[in-house]
């Protein structure tokens, strides 16, 4: 027992001398995930971002207008500016040293703490650029200051050599920090992304309207179908609404002109900048910066943001004697915006080093009274405008309240899947599980006779819907949540619609809209597909939507049948499979209603025999927004579209079936 007790209390023995001391900039290169987040390519990119937030202090501050970005082919990256250059001289705290090098060699130094020399700045801990050292292999810092070039050199965080003198200047000033990562501490193939720095260089340019950002990258570092300039210089003095209009351009949005617009804060506490455009399709996005950081959790001034777009909105619509508004909140109105948010504030408080996320009380209160008042403003001035943004919000309260109401019933009803509430219409498959499932969705009690016939009863169901349903695209969401057609649809796949969509809970692998093989069909299956992209895109986009191709004709001469799906495929068929002599019976299907049950499981349902066509969006955001443009013209609410559609394509028709 006594050998035991003393072989415990060896092991833990913890006296002084266990007690370990990180000098310098040690604490950093043994936990950089405390000061950058962590050492994978999103961290690598956060060393280029405190050098460049450190210029941009100087352009914001107003002592500086150019700064320079620079990739070389060895992967060396250069940030300098025009600003006033870090001081050189001796610090009066740290004998024998200058203010430069207990800058870079030393953890919670520099002129950020001084609101005097930075009144809004970015870097506030006073670790940003000794981080970056503690974390280079190599870096060198000139410094051109009162006419005079000053240049040291830093290895891993600690000097490698003194500060030289290199002499005078002329028509020089600023620093220039140039620098290669430790890939001890970020790995052998970190290397610096052409196509990330330069949106970082576009993004600080649209943030400060007072800069030019000139960038420039090796082009041996650029891939082929990397559209990343080698040069260019960037400045955009419309800060801002420039980029919101740029990005925005192919959206069909819900206003004309996106609502933009900068303030300075009462008693120069700041400033603020912002635009924000509400596209009528698609994803909305959100960006916010503080002192031109990021904050990609957003923070106190993106709530103060919302709020002052949602009071604005509530408070037209008092004015205008609307009563259902007073239950907007500020996701109907923000939620499916592309918002851009910019603050300038003083001694700005973020959550950790990486500075995510502001939450500087009084961030809110400013950005809120002077966004407020602009917006007041902006609606005044524009009531159709106003009445138009208003009109789509309400939307988007219809959509969470129908939304609320679903997952009640769902939590109420639905205990597991094949407990669900289900259409009465569904003539449901035996599978429990969804993969391997099919649902086709047919028109009249007719063709649902045969298509329960011919199915796979297992895996294939059947859901007949009444004539041509609501067209969503000219249809309000009081119409579109009243329809009993999309009701029944909406509950048999069971994933929801819109921003409730649920993949998971989609109830089939495969949604088949098999229609007659005519014009009526046609449109019949244009009203669904319209549905589908504007209540289910991601439906979709993942692949589950089909469309069945039931043939037109049955051709049959001796012993030989054969199936065709319009008229040319019919010429196509008489020609290769049926030449000589002798007569083709040839008969027209009126409709699936008609087709005996067995040939429609031979041409269309049975998995061996059939074609599906695969119904997808495209990927690319330029294609996506044509296709929102097409179904718009198409299918919304202005006939003349429609009409110059028709006008411009009439001539391409060597057919008209009617």
């Amino acid at each position: 027992m006594t050998d035991l007790f003393e072989v415990q209390q060896t092991k833990t023995d913890y006296s002084a001398k266990d007690i370990e001391v990180l000098e310098g900039l040690e604490p950093v290169r043994q936990r950089p995930g405390m000061y950058i987040g962590g050492t994978d390519e999103r961290a690598l990119h956060h060393l280029v971002a405190e050098i460049l937030d450190n210029s941009m202090d100087e352009a914001v501050a107003g002592h500086a207008n150019i700064i320079h970005v620079s990739l070389s082919a060895d992967g060396y990256i250069t940030i300098s500016d025009n600003g006033r250059g870090i001081p050189t001289d001796p610090h009066p705290k740290y004998p024998g040293k200058s203010a430069l090098e207990v800058i870079m060699t030393t953890l919670h130094s520099g002129g950020k703490f001084n609101s005097d020399a930075y009144a809004t700045s970015g870097g506030l801990h006073g670790v940003g650029i000794s981080v970056v050292n503690a974390l280079s292999e190599s870096m060198t810092i000139e410094v051109a200051r009162d006419r005079n070039l000053w240049r040291q050199s830093y290895s891993r965080g600690k000097t490698t050599s003194p500060l030289e003198d290199l002499g005078p200047v002329q028509n020089r000033r600023g620093t220039k920090v140039t620098f290669f990562p430790d890939h001890q501490i970020f790995g052998k193939k970190a290397t610096f992304k052409p196509s990330r720095l330069y949106k970082m260089a576009r993004s600080k340019a649209y943030l400060f309207r007072g800069v030019e950002i000139r960038f420039k990258c090796d082009p041996s570092l650029i891939e082929a179908d990397d559209k990343t300039p080698a040069e260019i210089s960037l400045h955009f003095p419309g800060g801002l609404a420039d980029y919101l209009t740029e990005t925005m351009k192919n959206r069909t949005c819900v206003t004309t002109e996106p609502f933009s617009g900068f303030v300075k804060f009462p008693d120069s506490a700041g400033q603020v900048e912002w635009a924000v455009q509400w596209p009528e399709f698609g994803d909305g996005s959100s960006s916010s910066y503080c002192n031109t950081i990021p904050t990609p959790q957003g923070g106190t001034h993106e709530n103060g943001f919302r709020s002052a777009l949602m009071r604005g909105l509530k408070a037209y619509a008092d004015l205008t004697n609307n009563k259902k508004a007073a239950q907007l909140t500020s996701d109907d109105i923000c939620g499916s915006a592309c918002t851009m948010l910019s603050v300038f504030i003083r001694d700005p408080q973020f959550q950790g080093q990486t500075k995510d996320k502001l939450s500087t009380l009084d961030a809110h209160r400013l950005t809120e009274n002077a966004i407020r008042d602009a917006f007041d403003h902006w609606l005044a001035d524009h009531p159709d405008r106003a009445n138009g943004l208003l009109t789509w919000a309400l939307e988007r309260l219809e959509d969470r309240l129908r939304r609320k109401q679903e997952r009640e019933i769902k939590r109420a009803t639905a205990v597991g899947k094949r407990k669900l509430r289900l259409p009465g219409k569904l003539t449901d498959c035996s599978s429990e599980d969804s993969e391997n499932t099919e649902i086709y969705i047919v028109e009249g009690d007719s063709a649902g006779g045969s298509a329960k016939q011919a199915r796979d009863r297992k895996t294939q169901a059947i859901l007949p819907i009444r004539g041509k349903i609501l067209n969503v695209a000219s249809a309000t969401r009081d119409k579109i949540a009243g329809n009993q057609e999309i009701k029944d649809l909406t509950q048999a796949l069971g994933c929801g619609v819109r921003d409730g969509y649920d993949g998971a809970a989609l109830r089939y692998e495969k949604v088949v809209i098999m229609t007659d093989a005519d014009v009526d069909g046609a449109h019949i299956a244009t009203l669904l597909m319209t549905f589908f992209f504007q209540e289910m895109p991601q439906l979709v986009r993942d692949g589950h939507l089909f469309l069945a191709q039931p043939p037109l004709y049955r051709l049959a001469k001796g012993g030989k049948v054969f199936y065709a799906r319009d008229d040319a495929h019919k010429d196509e068929l008489m020609k290769t499979e049926f030449s000589g002599s002798g007569k083709v019976e040839v008969s027209r299907f009126k409709g699936l209603g008609e087709m005996p049950p067995a040939q429609l499981k031979e041409t269309t349902m049975a998995r061996a025999n059939r074609t599906l066509l695969r119904v997808t969006l495209p990927q690319e955001y330029a294609a996506r927004a044509d296709v929102n443009r097409l179904v718009d013209d198409l299918m919304g609410k202005k006939p003349e579209k429609r009409f110059d559609f028709i006008r411009d394509n009439a001539a391409n028709i060597d057919q008209l079936d009617i």
